[in-house]
């Protein structure tokens, strides 16, 4: 089970993945959880959820709290590939059940949502970052090196 989840490479391109996806991922974890950057909160995002998309409300705690504690994980580097798995199937949810008419975000207004494109990076980064492990200056990197705890 470490393996699974701790194991990574020495490798710095990882760190930069976390980075940038952590930075970018982080508000809008922010909006549903307390509202900050201009969201609803989480009695606001958990009625939206419930009522205008009809998730159950197990599936949308489940992704506010993979869309505020998985940006703070990548950026330590803490159990990389379990959250990166995490938010690649929030991602690829979000695709298939709110923005499927369009390609491009919604830059001028002129579309009545936002594109995929913003959820296909996040997808295609968190599929490198389950791949590669958290890479070095990771929490992930210093439990790996930790040895084994011998139960003899």
């Amino acid at each position: 089970m470490k393996q699974l989840i701790f194991k990574t490479n020495d490798s710095i391109a990882p760190l930069f993945l976390r980075i940038f996806l952590a930075i970018v991922l982080f508000p809008h974890g922010a909006q549903k959880l307390f509202g900050w950057f201009g969201g609803y909160g989480f009695a606001g995002t958990m009625d939206y959820f419930k009522n205008t998309t009809g998730i159950p409300w197990i599936l949308g705690f489940l992704v506010i709290v993979i869309e505020f504690l998985g940006p703070i994980a990548l950026l330590l580097g803490y159990a990389t590939r379990l959250w990166s798995i995490a938010i690649c199937i929030v991602m690829t949810g979000i695709i298939l059940t709110t923005f499927t008419q369009y390609f491009f975000m919604n830059w001028f207004g002129v579309q009545k949502t936002e594109g995929a494109e913003y959820f296909l990076l996040a997808i295609g980064m968190s599929l490198s970052l389950s791949l590669s492990g958290a890479g070095r200056y990771s929490v992930d990197a210093r439990i790996w090196q930790l040895p084994a705890i011998s139960h003899n």
